[in-house]
């Protein structure tokens, strides 16, 4: 399944130039490692409005499958990455945070205090990541085999098998 993905980048730092951001092509290698292809990168500073903007245009503009944030999940006074991400989500979809963070605690207690969200806008995933390379990459790895279902679902697809099978153990 080709699938465009959008990976923002989420740091004042980075965005500045101040740091180099090493999450998203990180996240780069693991997304074109799975036959997907990398749509649009960018990095923005940690400012609701801007990575609503970015969000809104790649779900609605671009029509990306796929929309990936790295940074701005923390308990930080400028980490506001989830609040961008709710404010433009039609559904929730708690249990891939949850899961990454349960995944997560099993390497650093730490994950526990990620304030993750994951969901959807029209037929766009949206998945925030933590800001750390590995953090990124482990955590999206928890949920990656679930992408292409959840795309096919927010298509119409997807329940075809699942309502068959259901019907023959009525009858």
């Amino acid at each position: 399944m080709k699938i465009a993905v959008g990976i923002l980048t989420v740091s004042d730092r980075c965005s500045k130039s101040l740091r180099r951001d090493e999450s998203g092509p990180a996240l780069r290698r693991l997304v074109e490692s799975q036959g997907w292809q990398v749509a649009q990168l960018a990095v923005e500073p940690d400012e609701q409005e801007k990575i609503k903007e970015t969000l809104l245009d790649w779900s609605d503009g671009k029509s990306l499958a796929l929309i990936l944030t790295t940074g701005g999940t923390g308990l930080g006074p400028r980490d506001v990455t989830p609040e961008a991400t709710r404010a433009v989500l039609d559904k929730e979809l708690p249990g891939l945070a949850q899961w990454m963070r349960l995944e997560g605690a099993k390497k650093s207690e730490r994950a526990m205090l990620s304030r993750a969200l994951a969901g959807a806008r029209g037929g766009s995933l949206i998945i925030n990541l933590p800001g750390s390379p590995r953090g990124a990459i482990d955590s999206l790895k928890v949920v990656l085999n679930l992408v292409p279902h959840a795309l096919a679902m927010l298509q119409g697809e997807g329940h075809e098998n699942e309502q068959a099978s259901a019907a023959g153990d009525i009858l």
